[in-house]
C-alpha cells in the first residue's frame, strides 16, 4: 500500500531506543525524512546512523529550556514538520501514596508539557500548509489503569482528552491528530518494570508480547495520506488486552 508520505518530513520524540526508534525506522522506510530527538546525544548519534535519520537534536522533554532550544534549532535547521510523533520515556513505578510532589512535577513536564510544547510549536505551520499528521504515543493505562503506574495512568488519560480537543480545531485544515496506546510491547521499558513476560502473555488474548514494529506500522498508517479521515481517535495496539468497548 502506498501511504502517500514519501518526501514528507517527520519529527519523532524519544526516538533513540524502544518504540520511538521503531517508529522512526518505519517512517524512514516509507521514504519520510525523519529527525529524531532524545536526551542522550550518544544514543541519538548511534540510532541516527543505524536507521539513516535525516538529522537529530538532543532534547530532555522534562526540561523546559531544553525543549525550547530543541524546537528553535529544529525550526531553523529543518523548517516545517509534516508529521509529528510525540513520545517519551515511561515514568517510574509507584502507588499514589508513594509518589512524591517532585515526581508529579517532573512527569507533568515530561508526559504533558513535552507533548504540548512540540504540538503547539509545529501545528500552526501544518494548518497553514493544509496538511499535517500528529500521533501521540500514550499507553493502554490511559484507558484502563495499570497497578503501580499511577503517574502514567493519570497524565496519559488527560492526553487523550487533549488529543480529542485539538482534533476539533484542526480537522478542517487537513490536519489529523490521533493517539496510539501501546500494550505490552517488547522494549527495555517493559523489562525495566520487572514483569514476568510469560505470565503476562497469559493475560493477553493474543498470548504474546507485541513487537515494536507492529506498533510502528500502525503509527505510519495514521501518519499517512490514507488516514486522512481518521482523527481524534485513541487506537490501541495491545493484542486484545483492553476490555472496554
Amino acid at each position: 500500500m502506498n501511504l502517500g508520505i514519501k518526501g514528507k518530513q517527520s519529527l519523532v520524540l524519544g526516538a533513540s531506543t524502544g518504540l520511538g526508534k521503531a517508529i522512526a525506522k518505519s517512517l524512514i522506510q516509507e521514504g519520510v525524512r525523519t529527525i529524531i530527538c532524545s536526551r542522550s546525544e550518544e544514543k541519538l548519534a548511534k540510532t541516527a546512523s543505524e536507521v539513516k535519520a535525516h538529522g537529530f537534536e538532543v532534547c530532555d522533554l522534562q526540561n523546559p529550556d531544553s525543549r525550547e532550544q530543541a524546537i528553535e534549532k529544529i525550526q531553523l535547521k529543518y523548517g516545517a514538520i509534516d508529521i509529528l510523533i510525540t513520545n517519551s520515556g515511561g515514568p517510574p513505578k509507584g502507588t499514589f501514596l508513594n509518589t512524591t510532589d517532585k515526581q508529579w512535577i517532573n512527569q507533568f513536564e515530561n508526559l504533558w508539557m513535552g507533548s504540548l510544547s512540540f504540538i503547539r510549536s509545529f501545528l500552526p505551520k501544518m494548518m497553514e500548509l493544509k496538511w499535517g499528521r500528529i500521533v501521540m504515543i500514550t499507553s493502554i493505562s490511559a484507558k484502563e489503569p495499570v497497578a503501580e503506574l499511577t503517574l502514567s495512568n493519570a497524565y496519559r488519560a488527560g492526553l487523550l482528552g487533549l488529543c480529542n480537543s485539538i482534533s476539533l480545531e484542526v480537522a478542517s485544515s487537513n490536519v489529523t491528530i490521533n493517539s496510539v496506546l501501546p500494550g505490552f510491547i517488547a522494549t527495555q521499558r517493559l523489562r525495566d518494570l520487572g514483569r514476568d513476560l510469560d505470565e503476562l502473555s497469559k493475560n493477553i488474548p493474543a498470548r504474546r508480547i507485541g513487537d515494536p514494529k507492529e506498533l510502528a506500522d500502525l503509527v505510519c498508517f495514521l501518519a499517512s495520506e490514507r488516514a486522512s479521515y481518521i482523527t481524534g481517535q485513541a487506537v490501541a495496539c495491545d493484542g486484545g488486552y483492553l476490555k472496554g468497548i
